[in-house]
Order: structure tokens, then sequence, then C-alpha cells
């Protein structure tokens, strides 16, 4: 029996109700956002935001987000949400921003909390899951934040990945899976990817712990072994001797190999990598402390930063636990208005200078017919002596 197949709308569609949307904020029903969003009054001097598309924009509603208002201020604020573990299942955060002042220098990142955080007092002291997002200053700063907690500690990803720059309203992704791999995405373009383990440089924290742990069990000769087995492997194929005698001899152990290095899922060959693994894996924790992206309360999402010069646009806020989903509503928010927005701007850029040039050719105009009355006058009054 032939079975029709199942229409392309019908699978985006079950892969939707599938998505798990945690958070979502695109700034819709005007005023309202003040009654989601708490701004922080640890300190009076924090600035203020507003609810603004900027000067230019594709879609004067859609493109309304949070606005920064005022110079040299520092900013707090935050929305919470109900509380998840993302133990076990991807998680992705995306959001938007435009620097539309064209930033000198400040930030445009946003921070996820833990849902016990103080909304009122927020500050740079808060104690935060995830920092994301581009970080601007001068020269010399123009990157993406990939800022993560782990064992009370915070850790910077160690790769330099550059921001984008211009005026433009730019789609950052950032995505965090189960399997202890990452990916960044600015535009919807995956620019940097790789294994949350080494890019972190989590693994020297996390040999030292191990070392650790087994020193205050005080089986020292068994470390040793282990480290042994950092650097090689038992011969599978080797057999015992025949003429083998456990009573003079001892028991038979298989020798040991040069082990080469075991990295990103391949298999050396000849290696089986159970073998390989198995005696890390039966005297230490190993499997125990992937948690190097699992967070237990996730509750809120916040903006804490500083800028010089304020008129940045933050928007279409979203954490999901579903790719898919994140990479449709980044397509159907600021995939649809970025063609309009720049298109917008261009059009206001030929008017500025149609206007200044106007404007230059009216000075010089009267530049000019005020050169001739000067001279008229002058000549006037040489006569009149």
């Amino acid at each position: 029996m032939d079975v029709a197949p199942v229409p392309l709308w019908a699978v985006c569609v079950l892969r939707v109700a599938l998505a798990t949307v945690y958070f979502q904020e695109e700034f819709l029903d005007g005023e309202r956002w003040r009654n989601r969003w708490v701004q922080s009054t640890n300190d009076s001097q924090f600035g203020h935001f507003r609810l603004s598309s900027g000067k230019f924009y594709g879609h004067k509603e859609k493109d309304k987000g949070l606005q920064t208002t005022q110079n040299g201020r520092f900013y707090a604020i935050s929305a919470r949400f109900k509380p998840f573990s993302n133990k076990g299942k991807t998680l992705v955060i995306q959001y938007t921003v435009k620097h539309e002042q064209k930033m000198d220098c400040g930030g445009g990142y946003i921070k996820i909390f833990p849902a016990d955080v103080d909304q009122k007092n927020l500050n740079g002291k808060s104690q935060y899951y995830i920092m994301f997002g581009p970080d601007i200053c001068g020269f010399d700063i123009k990157k993406v934040h990939v800022i993560l907690h782990f064992k009370n500690q915070y850790h910077s990803n160690k790769k330099s990945i550059r921001c984008k720059v211009d005026g433009f309203t730019h789609l950052y992704a950032l995505v965090l899976r189960p399997d202890l791999t990452y990916e960044v995405k600015i535009d919807g373009q995956s620019i940097e990817s790789g294994d949350i383990e080494y890019d972190w440089n989590l693994t020297s924290l996390k040999k030292m712990e191990k070392f650790s742990a087994e020193s205050k069990d005080g089986d020292q000769a068994q470390d040793d072994k282990s480290q042994d087995w950092e650097k090689h492997f038992l011969d599978a194929s080797a057999n015992k001797p025949s003429d083998w005698n456990s009573k003079l001899d001892g028991d038979w152990q298989a020798p040991m190999l040069q082990k080469p290095p075991y990295q990103g899922g391949l298999k050396p060959e000849g290696i089986d990598k159970d073998v390989w693994l198995h005696q890390k894996l039966k005297n230490t924790n190993y499997l125990t402390e992937y948690d190097l992206s699992e967070f237990e309360n996730i509750g809120a999402i916040g903006l804490e930063l500083w800028q010089v010069r304020s008129g940045t646009i933050f928007d279409n806020f979203l954490i999901t636990d579903d790719e898919a989903y994140a990479d449709n509503f980044g397509k159907a928010t600021w995939g649809e208005t970025k063609g309009p927005e720049r298109e917008m701007d261009a059009i206001q850029a030929k008017e500025e200078v149609k206007k200044a040039r106007e404007e230059d050719e009216e000075e010089l105009l009267m530049g000019k017919f005020g050169g001739q009355e000067n001279s008229f006058q002058r000549f006037h009054r040489r006569d009149e002596f």
C-alpha cells in the first residue's frame, strides 16, 4: 500500500509544536512592556529605557524595542519567566541589537540569570549563568562575549569572535547543546562553533578537580595509574604466552602501548574507544561532570551594561530548546525587516546629502551677493571722499 508523503507544512507545524519556548518578547503591545520588565533601583544614576523603533526601521511597530536613552550611564533591567532546567536539552538564546548611534564604547550583550535574582537590586555584582552578545570600545574591543558560569566561576570563550559594528539591526544567537558542543550565529550565519570543554579552557579545571578528589581519598597509586592511562592503552590483540606460569611469573597483563590523542570523536586507527576510556571512567566521575552548560534554575533575562553614547535598541528576545524554531523566529522578525530598514536608511542618507548640498549652495549664493553689495558700498564711499 502506497503511503502519501507528509506535506512540508505539516512537518513545520509539528516541529513548532514540539518546541518549548521559555521566553519570547517582541514588544508588540505598546507600553505594557513595563508590566513585564523591572528597572533596577540599585543605583539612582542607572539609565532609563524607552520603547522605540529608532530613526530608521523596517517596520515602525515590529522594530520597536528597548532603547537606551542617556549617555554615560549604567543600565540594569530584567524580565522574569517560569524557571526551568536545560539539563539534557539544547538551549538557544537569541535576540536582535541595533547600535543606531554607531557605538563607540559600550555593551550590547544580554545576561541569563537564576530565578532567584533580585530584580530591583540588579547590578554588576548580580550572579548570572550566561553572558552573551557584542561589546565595543575603541579600536581594540569589537567582540562577542560568551561567558558561562561553572563551578562558582565565570569562564570566557577563548576564541576571538568579532561582532558587527555598523548601525543596523543584527540577529545574535547562542546554541548550547547537551553533547557539549556550541554555536554562535550572527544574522543566521554560523561564525563560531566547537567543543565547550576545550573552547572555555575547562579541561584543565576538570583535570585539576579530578586529581584533587582522588588525592583526598588517599589513592595515590590509583591516581598514578590513571595518569598512565592518559598516555597508554592496553594491547587488546595480545594473548597470554602458552608457557606462562602464573605461580612463577605472576598474573599476566596485556602490554601497554603508546596512545595517540583521542579528540573530536575521531577513533584512532586500531584502538577501541571503550578500551581507551575504560580505566579512566572506572576510577573517576568524568561522566557526572558533564554539566559545563547545564543550569538548574534559569528564570530571568536582563540587560546589565554600560554605554558611553546611548541609542542601542534591543528586541526579539527568545529562549527555547529548539534550533529550528529559533531560526524560523529570526526569519519572521529580523528577516522580514532587515531589507526595508536599510532601504529607509539609504533614503534618509540621500535626503541628508541633498539638504546639505542645498544649504551649501544657499550659503555660497548669499556670500556672492553679500560680496557684491559690500564692493558696491565701498565704491560709493570712495567716491564720497
